[in-house]
């Protein structure tokens, strides 16, 4: 009688647990539409011969450069008056001329990096002999 009145309960305990879940409504899902980055930005990360690094980011449809040293960032303007590629701010100023990088503080006129960048392909030139 004990068996048959233990498994009757136990029996009762599984019906009403799963009775009692109502299906309940759906979790609406949102899809957020994120609109495509439409900018196009070049990324690269040079190293000057102390083996300190510089990462700067251009977007050129923006007009911006944004330039990471030592933990800092330096967001700033393309300059159209200067030559090849130079963005400054009222105390910054980075320039890539011709494979030249360098950012410097302007107002005491203070390298804070310097960086020949190695141009591709400028690997050594062979002459042929026959």
């Amino acid at each position: 009688m004990k068996k048959l009145f233990t498994s009757v309960l136990i029996g009762l305990a599984v019906l009403s647990s799963t009775a009692c879940k109502h299906p309940g409504k759906e979790a609406e899902t949102l899809t957020e539409v994120v609109p495509e980055n439409k900018d196009e930005t070049s990324k690269d990360i040079f190293t000057d011969s102390y083996g300190d690094k510089i990462e700067v980011t251009i977007n050129h449809t923006k007009g911006t450069a944004t330039v990471h040293l030592e933990g800092k960032t330096y967001d700033l303007k393309k300059s159209e008056a200067l030559p090849d590629y130079t963005a400054s701010n009222e105390e910054y100023q980075y320039s890539n001329i011709k494979g030249n990088i360098t950012l410097l503080k302007k107002n005491v006129d203070m390298v804070l990096f310097h960086a020949k960048s190695e141009t591709k392909g400028s690997g050594s030139a062979k002459m042929a002999s026959y």
